[in-house]
């Protein structure tokens, strides 16, 4: 049985602080401004950066908003709930993890239950709130609307691929072989 150490409990704070964060924000942005499409405010005055307060009812880039109702809880919650507590369990029972993975593990944890949470407590779906101009790169003037949580798992998916790809690069230790 893997030892479960602080080295591998501490980053769950990050997982908490981003859950914490993500809470305090949406709620924030749904106690002070109308709901659907409210644009709050253009932060630099010139159109790259709004705070919008949109709600999504599916899931990145609103895959899934055309599924039946009765479908979305299992494939939102249901299933994530799954997928990020197989993660928890692998996490803990594997050894293979750096301590920049683990502390991208818990960001992706974080920002996972925050959408989850809003998902279970937010009928009317995920509060998402930051648009940025995209330019029309990828064909897309505005990239779509997201959140802290959302932030969070995309941040901490590229820091742990990152950290993959770098650590496969890594001659194998002498001492090892």
């Amino acid at each position: 049985m893997p030892r479960i150490g602080k080295d591998k409990t501490l980053p769950f704070i990050l997982t908490g602080l981003v859950v914490l964060a993500d809470q305090l924000v949406k709620n924030f942005i749904v106690n002070r401004w109308p709901r659907e499409g409210t644009l709050i405010k253009d932060v630099f005055n010139n159109g790259f950066l709004y705070l919008y307060h949109v709600r999504n009812k599916a899931i990145a880039f609103s895959l899934g908003h055309n599924l039946p109702e009765s479908l979305r809880p299992i494939l939102f919650v249901i299933v994530p709930i799954i997928v990020l507590g197989l993660l928890v369990w692998y996490y803990f029972r594997s050894e293979e993890f750096s301590s920049l993975q683990r502390w991208a593990v818990a960001g992706i944890l974080g920002g996972g239950l925050g959408n989850i949470i809003d998902r279970i407590f937010r009928p009317d779906g995920v509060v998402d709130f930051v648009s940025v101009k995209f330019y029309g790169f990828l064909g897309l003037e505005r990239w779509p609307t997201f959140n802290i949580a959302d932030s969070s798992v995309v941040v901490c998916c590229i820091l742990f691929l990152v950290s993959i790809f770098m650590d496969s690069r890594k001659p194998p230790d002498k001492a090892a072989s």
